[in-house]
């Protein structure tokens, strides 16, 4: 999943350091409602380590009544490279939430699907990856999951 919206670089100081506007938050709330009702069966959540991306992996956390700790890995982090993360990730167990920023998030299910591509991911946004092919995405912005049909 993206990260939920977060505050201005200018309002921040870096991009790195941006953080969950209440917008955000609100957001990955939602997401977190929506993923509750899947009935998840979680082995990890893995985020960046930049502040939007970890906070986005908290607010989820709480509403997943997941108590374990969130991981974080730099590789996860907006310019990095999709087979570094893939290799990581697949220690983590057959459930794992990813919590990263665009481009990472989606060259990462394109590299994980063996495609040359996969679509954007809007902010608070995530895609259920099954049996090696994507089946679902739940929006925060319009509050519902909706079936993947391939584009």
């Amino acid at each position: 999943m993206r990260h939920g919206d977060a505050v201005p670089e200018e309002e921040a100081g870096s991009d790195r350091d941006r953080w969950l506007s209440p917008r955000g938050r609100e957001a990955a709330r939602v997401l977190g409602r929506l993923l509750r009702e899947q009935a998840l069966e979680l082995d990890a959540i893995v985020s960046s380590p930049l502040p939007r991306a970890v906070q986005t992996a908290e607010l989820l956390a709480a509403a997943l009544d997941y108590l374990h700790p969130i991981a974080t890995r730099r590789c996860l982090e907006p310019s990095a490279h999709p087979r570094v993360a893939a290799g990581e990730l697949a220690t983590l167990g057959g459930g794992v939430i990813v919590v990263s920023h665009e481009p990472a998030i989606s060259a990462l299910g394109a590299f994980l699907l063996g495609r040359p591509s996969f679509p954007s991911f809007r902010t608070a946004q995530c895609y259920a990856l099954e049996d090696g092919k994507p089946t679902w995405t739940a929006r925060s912005d319009i509050g519902q999951l909706q079936p993947y049909f391939v584009q």
